[in-house]
């Protein structure tokens, strides 16, 4: 059934190194804010943060700057939910096939503590959790189920709902054993995430398997990469879920023309509400979701 009612997510500039590509990528806390802000003021009830080194301009873990942005953010707007991510420290790459160990060069892998470190400090309502590993042409994203229980029951205890993320439907099995044995409280809130190489492809297929394996009344959004993204929150809506697009997953707005996180919150807004539906603003979604305001 349609969802007549979705609230989007916008995941402003995540950690992968692209900021070259666009000038439009924030990088510093304060333009990362500033993005963050004319996101929410499109439309987006949340904004998915991560942080990037000022001076290589990649993805970071620094709390110090999760602090800065946070803090910004914070004395700026009391109403944008903030969403940190909490998948960064997982990657491996590995050295030849005949001697893979040590890692190679550009390894950032660390235990659950240091991955969570920024969100027990700042306790924002919300925090992705990604349940479960995933290959890359060259690296291993990494998790272990033993680490996620440790991840998610810090996060209950911070009072934090888990934004779980999910790659394929394997990782939606595992959620729902974390769910079981009463690390994620319910209903829980589902990310499917679609279009990632040797993941869930950005298909309607895909999507509706992933949605039908949710535990039941679980609340949950989707997203599609690149060409995908404004196809797969269309999809996302007819299906009864919410959106989520932002220069994290998508650099344009159309073939050719780079796009802002708030042009984008903007086109996908522009395209459910011709379908009918009504875009959730933060309070609502809060509501919805169960969130206690953090100021």
């Amino acid at each position: 059934m349609m969802n007549r009612e979705p609230f989007i997510t916008c995941a402003v500039t995540g950690g992968a190194d692209f900021a070259g590509k666009s000038p439009h990528v924030p990088v510093t806390p304060l333009e990362i804010a500033d993005s963050a802000l004319e996101a929410h003021e499109a439309g987006a009830a949340i904004v998915h943060l991560h942080v990037r080194d000022p001076e290589t301009r990649i993805g970071s873990r620094d709390t110090g700057l999760y602090r800065e942005l946070v803090t910004i953010i914070r004395e700026r707007n009391t109403d944008v939910i903030i969403n940190l991510t909490g998948g960064m420290g997982g990657e491996i790459l590995f050295g030849s096939a005949q001697a893979p160990l040590p890692p190679a060069p550009g390894t950032d892998f660390v235990g659950p503590a240091e991955r969570m470190e920024h969100i027990l400090e700042l306790q924002p309502e919300l925090a992705s959790l990604d349940t479960g590993s995933l290959n890359f042409d060259d690296s291993l994203y990494a998790t272990t189920p033993t680490w996620l229980r440790e991840m998610a029951s810090a996060y209950k205890g911070a009072k934090v709902l888990p934004e779980i993320e999910v790659f394929e439907l394997g990782h939606i099995e595992l959620a729902k054993q974390l769910i079981k044995e009463g690390h994620i409280p319910q209903p829980a809130l589902f990310q499917l995430c679609l279009g990632i190489k040797y993941g869930a492809p950005a298909t309607p297929d895909a999507m509706i398997a992933m949605r039908n394996a949710l535990p039941a009344n679980s609340n949950w959004a989707a997203f599609g990469l690149g060409a995908m993204q404004l196809p797969m929150a269309a999809q996302a809506v007819l299906l009864g879920g919410n959106i989520r697009v932002g220069l994290e997953d998508n650099l344009y707005l159309e073939r050719g023309v780079l796009a802002t996180n708030a042009q984008l919150v903007a086109k996908a807004r522009q395209v459910v509400e011709a379908m009918g539906a009504t875009i959730r603003t933060a309070a609502e979604t809060r509501t919805l979701l169960g969130l206690q305001p953090r100021g």
